[in-house]
């Protein structure tokens, strides 16, 4: 492992104890923890049947409220780290966000057992071939690139 974080089964046992706190609180057995390079921790449960939000996962949440606090858009440098290894949405969040490294506890295999099963859309994300589940089409109207021909001429633009 090239990043090796001497707190990082500290920080995996914390959120392994929210996740399974949250069980009784209106949640899904998950939860995320978002330590910035400076040590600071924000932390997130899933929310989703609790905020009727399929996005609400741990990792989003944990990744949101950091954000938040912080008053940045990305979280570059920070490391997360999950009771469960991440589903993809959570992987392309924390891609967007910048985070440098994921550590999780229990593996999609675990959350399979309990009928969490996303190996489905593992299998969606990484074999381009097979989209039975939900067709992926382009369809480009003569205007597709307007609004980043917009952008491009828009002077207040903020990069992210």
């Amino acid at each position: 492992m090239t990043h090796h974080d001497h707190h990082a089964e500290e920080h995996l046992a914390r959120a392994v104890e929210l996740a399974t706190r949250n069980v009784g609180d209106d949640g899904g057995p998950f939860a995320a923890i978002v330590v910035t390079a400076d040590g600071r921790r924000f932390e997130g449960s899933n929310r989703v049947t609790a905020t009727l939000d399929p996005t609400a996962h741990a990792e989003i949440v944990a990744i949101r409220t950091a954000c938040s606090e912080l008053g940045v858009p990305d979280l570059d440098g920070a490391t997360l780290y999950s009771s469960c290894e991440p589903c993809p949405m959570c992987l392309s969040a924390a891609l967007w966000a910048r985070i440098e490294a994921v550590y999780y506890a229990a593996d999609r295999h675990d959350a399979a057992e309990v009928g969490f099963d996303d190996a489905e859309f593992h299998r969606y994300v990484s074999d381009h071939a097979d989209r039975a589940i939900m067709p992926l089409v382009e369809l480009r109207p003569d205007n597709a690139t307007a609004p980043f021909e917009a952008w491009s001429a828009y002077d207040g633009r903020q990069h992210y």
